[in-house]
C-alpha cells in the first residue's frame, strides 16, 4: 500500500483487516481454509502510476481544475525521482459539451525506446458530467545495454 496509516487509522483499525480477509475469502470460495494479509509500505507512493491515477481521480471529483490537478501530480512524482512523466486526461473535461484530450510532459518519456522503464497506468474516473480517462506514463529509468 502506498500509504497503510490510512487505510489502518480511523473507524475500525486492525479489524478492517479482518473483515477484508474475511470479504477476499468470499470472493475465490475458500471459507475453510486460512488467508493471511500482510500490508507492506511502498517506499515511494507518488513513483506509481496507479497510485497517482487515484489521487488525479480524488481531485478531479471534487471539482478540482484538470490542469491543477495534472500539475500537483507531475510536481509529487518529480519529488519522488524519478526521470520524466506524461499524463493525459480525456472525456467531458470540466464539464464541456465537447470532449477533448489534454495532456501534459515533463522530463524525458522515451515511448519509443524499447530498453526504456516505463509504468503505465489506465483508470477511468466517473464525474458529476460523465466518465474521463486518466492515463499515466512514468519513465523510471534507461537500462543501458552494450549492443553488439
Amino acid at each position: 500500500m502506498g500509504f497503510p496509516k490510512l487505510f489502518l487509522e480511523g473507524k475500525g483499525g486492525p479489524r478492517r483487516i479482518e473483515e477484508l480477509q474475511i470479504d477476499v475469502q468470499k470472493e475465490i470460495n475458500c471459507v475453510n481454509r486460512k488467508l493471511n494479509i500482510a500490508l507492506t509500505r511502498i517506499t515511494n507512493p507518488y513513483g506509481h502510476p496507479n497510485i497517482l491515477a487515484e489521487f488525479i481521480a480524488g481531485q478531479l471529483k471534487n471539482r478540482v481544475s484538470f490542469r491543477k490537478a495534472m500539475k500537483k501530480a507531475i510536481e509529487l512524482t518529480e519529488q519522488a525521482g524519478t526521470k520524466g512523466i506524461q499524463v493525459q486526461i480525456a472525456g467531458r473535461i470540466d464539464g464541456k459539451e465537447i470532449a477533448r484530450v489534454e495532456w501534459i510532459r515533463e522530463g524525458r518519456v522515451p515511448l519509443q525506446t524499447i530498453r526504456a522503464k516505463i509504468d503505465y497506468c489506465s483508470y477511468a474516473v466517473g464525474t458529476i458530467y460523465g466518465v474521463l480517462g486518466i492515463k499515466i506514463w512514468i519513465f523510471v529509468d534507461e537500462e543501458a545495454q552494450a549492443f553488439i
